[in-house]
């Protein structure tokens, strides 16, 4: 498709600015009816006011036919050149397809049934200058002309929006799901709140973050890579069940399932553990589900799924064991080094935790599909959660996943602020940019003492991903992020 201007709509722009003395772009318009309710109503209106996007125009000599579209639907419009006056009639032969334009007039029905509005005046609202692509549907249902190229319609939303019903339709849910997943805290006493997103020290998280410089401070900034630190100083401050929803960054790699820019909910919840966030996280993607049309189970990807609760929980540590046939847990760096190797698993760091993790993707991770909490991690994989009783070296924590995809990252929070400052403090000296430093204003809420706590993230992008039926998570981003066009 091309992206120039149209030379031809800017000639026909100047012709009705100059020649015809109209305005191509007014400041305000009469409030119109959405076409929705147009058609609901019928024939029973004498007169009424619809506004919307011209997507076809048929000429019959002194008859004109065209179709009217707002973001409630479609109506056919009736032009005749004895019922409007000699200046509209002359603008009507200067519209485009793209146009955005009011009409008043009478709701009838054509002889062929179709129910069509007669317009008796017309005004122009927006002169288009770049034509939108014509997506045609025939008789079989088979679209023809669709536009192809995905880059362009990420880089031009909005022509996608206007030309793929499916694609509008997915950004709907997507306000929908979110919507419900925000009610549902609501009415369970959770409180939203917002944090900072420039954070002088970022933490939560083991991430790569976007950095960025607070001038009239002169010291560095970074994007928050998650909100959790801030969330349980809330929990000190005696805000028992708090939330945010919001954007989180991290400056790594970009493919099916992971954006730099994100949106993630996390939740935290005084007196409970991550058994009740488990609880929670079912309830929460039943009432996404149906917010999204769906009732207890889904289609992903030519699959169906059963979301009806309560889901299957496996052993971390069993299942990896269970699947590799070796207790990789009892290896050494080299020996997991080799086996990656053997395995062709690539990872830019060669510790003992993040090869764990990438051999649990391996063989585990990506196999499960229905929906799934892997619980009870390493305590060398989960340095913030609670040690689980009578269990050495494991923590009580859990990852839900779906189709192969990780949803929700959750744990039984730990509350000891010795061993969080030891934990912490391991983290800062081994991180690049933390350069050892600590968020004492944490760990300062955690000296007056928490609650025992349960805690969840969830990344929002996947949930509308599954519940989309979405192969890639820029599909469900307005304005994902592209490499710079050098056109």
């Amino acid at each position: 498709m091309s992206d120039e201007k149209n030379s031809v709509r800017e000639e026909k722009l100047l012709h009705l600015k100059e020649e015809l003395g109209i305005d191509p772009y007014p400041a305000r318009c009469l409030e119109s009816k959405p076409i929705n309710k147009i058609r609901d109503a019928g024939e029973t209106e004498d007169s009424v006011i619809a506004s919307g996007r011209l997507t076809g125009k048929r000429e019959h000599g002194k008859t004109v036919f065209a179709d009217l579209r707002d973001g409630t639907g479609s109506i056919q419009l009736y032009f005749g050149k004895k019922i409007l006056s000699d200046k509209d009639w002359s603008v009507l032969g200067l519209l485009d397809l793209g146009d955005i334009v009011q009409v008043k007039g009478s709701v009838f029905t054509t002889r062929m049934g179709e129910l069509t509005l007669r317009c008796e005046e017309l005004e122009l609202l927006c002169k288009s200058l770049r034509q939108l692509p014509v997506v045609k549907v025939d008789a079989r249902g088979v679209a023809h002309d669709e536009v192809t190229d995905r880059d362009f319609l990420y880089r031009h939303r909005c022509v996608d929006l206007q030309v793929n019903p499916d694609s509008l339709n997915r950004f709907v849910t997507r306000s929908r799901i979110i919507s419900a997943l925000r009610s549902y805290l609501d009415s369970n006493g959770f409180l939203e709140v917002e944090t900072p997103v420039l954070q002088p020290l970022y933490g939560g998280a083991a991430a790569e973050p976007f950095e960025t410089m607070y001038g009239s401070m002169n010291q560095q900034f970074y994007l928050r890579i998650a909100t959790e630190l801030y969330l349980k100083r809330l929990i000190a401050g005696g805000i028992d069940r708090v939330y945010e929803l919001g954007k989180d960054f991290r400056n790594e790699g970009v493919d099916r399932t992971h954006s730099p820019e994100f949106t993630q909910l996390e939740l935290y919840e005084a007196y409970a553990d991550y058994s009740v966030m488990m609880e929670r996280f079912e309830d929460m993607i039943c009432a996404a589900a149906n917010a999204a049309g769906h009732s207890d189970s889904i289609v992903y990807q030519g699959t169906e799924f059963d979301l009806t609760p309560p889901f299957r929980r496996i052993g971390f540590m069993d299942s990896l064991r269970d699947a590799s046939g070796e207790d990789l847990f009892s290896w050494n760096a080299e020996d997991l080094s080799k086996l990656m190797d053997e395995k062709g698993i690539v990872t830019q760091a060669n510790d003992r935790i993040t090869m764990l993790d990438k051999l649990f993707d391996h063989y585990v991770a990506h196999r499960i599909q229905q929906p799934t909490f892997v619980i009870d991690y390493p305590e060398e994989l989960s340095p913030l959660a609670k040690h689980k009783t009578d269990s050495p070296g494991v923590t009580e924590r859990f990852e839900v996943f779906l189709a192969g995809l990780e949803l929700a990252n959750a744990f039984s929070e730990q509350n000891n602020p010795i061993l969080q400052r030891r934990i912490l403090k391991e983290q800062a000296e081994a991180s690049l940019h933390r350069k050892g430093e600590l968020d004492e204003d944490f760990l300062y809420a955690l000296e007056t003492g928490i609650p025992p706590t349960g805690g969840m993230g969830i990344g929002v992008d996947r949930i509308v991903m599954i519940l989309t039926d979405t192969g890639k998570i820029r599909d469900t981003i307005l304005f994902p992020h592209l490499r710079r066009n050098e056109q």
